[in-house]
């Protein structure tokens, strides 16, 4: 199952690629971070798309899981989705 594990949104800034790497590494840093890279099936990705309601962008970090890892996952984690630096 598809699942958000992190958002966030940045400023309008030059290169969104570079200024979105530094708040992934941090969340890859965290207990739940190393779990979604722990128990994901492929290695999670990210997307990277505007965010019209504040002329930024917002990037999207996302995986696959299984069903019973899924189940802990919402019964855990589901509230930590939104990461605010």
């Amino acid at each position: 199952m598809r699942v958000v594990f992190l958002q966030f949104n940045m400023g309008d800034v030059e290169d969104p690629e570079i200024y979105c790497a530094s708040p992934i590494w941090d969340w890859q840093q965290t207990e739940y971070g190393k779990w979604c890279m722990t128990h994901s099936t492929e290695q999670p990705s990210f997307r990277i798309t505007h965010d019209y309601n504040t002329y930024g962008y917002k990037c999207v970090v996302y995986g696959d899981l299984e069903e019973r890892d899924y189940t802990f996952h919402q019964l855990k984690w589901r509230d930590n989705v939104n990461f605010n630096r």
